[in-house]
């Protein structure tokens, strides 16, 4: 009787718990159904011209440089410029003792007199020895020593006029000249200092201010990836790209140079390649050995597509992807090849085309595959670039 009366009871039991499982299974079910598509928010992606940009380390570097240095050796008598001045070449800036060249030229100037008054007589001679040779009155002999004679005489007259343009020219170095036109710094001697020519120590030196060198490190890595676009047409460069300048305060430079050459050999220390551009400096705002960041205008891209960086995942392996919405409003995922940040967004090479829908908002609640709806109350903002 026991056994008879467990198994209808075990029988009722198993069969009321099926049907309580089909009964949540069916609920499950209907409440997938039910459950409305995800809203997100998308970015319609159009093809625009970007403009691309590079932002390096940069120093500024005078136009033109020239250390002052005696050419003769005397004592300063005078310092004739204010320190800090701006200054134009050809102005005095020194006055050497010229007492020792002045008794110099005056004795170069003395012995060619001296050599003039040897070569009138020496022509007289040898004219007389000419009309005597030609009555047969002297020997050969004797009107040759006479020609060679006036000869040596011509060659002496040369040497003393050498030698005086040497006294005119040492004297004239008694007054150290700007060999240009800049800003002289401070000036390392005094008056009574003891200069010699071509001395190691400069009297001062000059710096020309306007305009300006900026040398510019670039990796040789980005150049050559810039230089392999410019050969593939990937970008339109400019016949002189642009330069701008921020400044160690993080202001703005006020004006805009050009880039122009890039040098032939890279450091092998840093792996960095110089570029060089001039800058105007009108107001002498910038001042040799200033640390500064250029940005470069390296050409253009047309046709560009600029995807929002919050709507681009990157996997374990560093892909980067992208949630698209198709014309069935079903999400799709797809693989991109992206180039370098360009504000805000990702230039993007290849995965994305112009028209496409990017999900940029909504992503943890999609899956490829999936339906959704676009969220109407957000904008549908085109992609730009910052």
């Amino acid at each position: 009787m026991t056994t008879s009366f467990r198994l209808p009871l075990t029988l009722t039991l198993c069969f009321s718990l099926l049907l309580s499982g089909c009964d949540q299974q069916a609920a499950e079910q209907g409440s997938q159904q039910e459950r409305p598509p995800a809203a997100v928010n998308v970015v319609t992606l159009q093809p625009q011209t970007v403009t691309l940009t590079s932002s390096l380390p940069a120093r500024t570097v005078a136009f033109r440089k020239a250390d002052v240095r005696p050419q003769v050796s005397g004592i300063i008598e005078n310092r004739l410029f204010e320190e800090g001045s701006q200054i134009e070449a050809g102005q005095q800036l020194y006055q050497i003792d010229p007492a020792l060249y002045e008794a110099e030229l005056a004795n170069t100037k003395a012995q060619l007199a001296r050599a003039e008054a040897a070569l009138k007589t020496a022509k007289a001679r040898e004219n007389r020895y000419q009309n005597l040779l030609d009555d047969n009155a002297i020997s050969r002999q004797e009107y040759d020593d006479a020609l060679a004679t006036y000869q040596q005489a011509l060659a002496e007259i040369q040497v003393r006029r050498a030698a005086v343009t040497t006294a005119e020219t040492n004297l004239d170095y008694t007054q150290v000249n700007a060999p240009i036109s800049g800003r002289i710094g401070k000036s390392n001697v005094t008056e009574g200092a003891l200069v010699t020519a071509q001395q190691a120590e400069v009297l001062a030196t000059i710096h020309q201010l306007d305009p300006m060198y900026i040398d510019i490190a670039q990796p040789s890595r980005a150049l050559l990836d810039l230089r392999k676009k410019i050969i593939d047409r990937e970008i339109n460069q400019q016949s002189a790209p642009t330069v701008t300048l921020t400044l160690e305060d993080g202001s703005r430079y006020p004006h805009k140079g050009k880039l122009q050459f890039a040098e032939v050999d890279v450091d092998p220390s840093t792996g960095d390649v110089v570029l060089r551009a001039i800058m105007p400096n009108p107001d002498q705002l910038l001042l040799p050995g200033m640390f500064v960041r250029a940005e470069i205008t390296e050409g253009e891209v047309s046709n560009a597509i600029l995807a929002p960086q919050k709507g681009i995942s990157f996997n374990r392996e560093g892909d980067a992807t992208a949630l698209v919405v198709n014309g069935n409003n079903q999400v799709e995922s797809r693989q991109l090849e992206i180039g370098r940040a360009i504000g805000e967004n990702w230039l993007v090479k290849s995965g994305l085309n112009a028209g496409d829908k990017m999900i940029v908002a909504g992503l943890q609640k999609v899956a490829p595959g999936a339906k959704v709806t676009i969220d109407q109350n957000k904008p549908q903002d085109k992609a730009s670039g910052g």
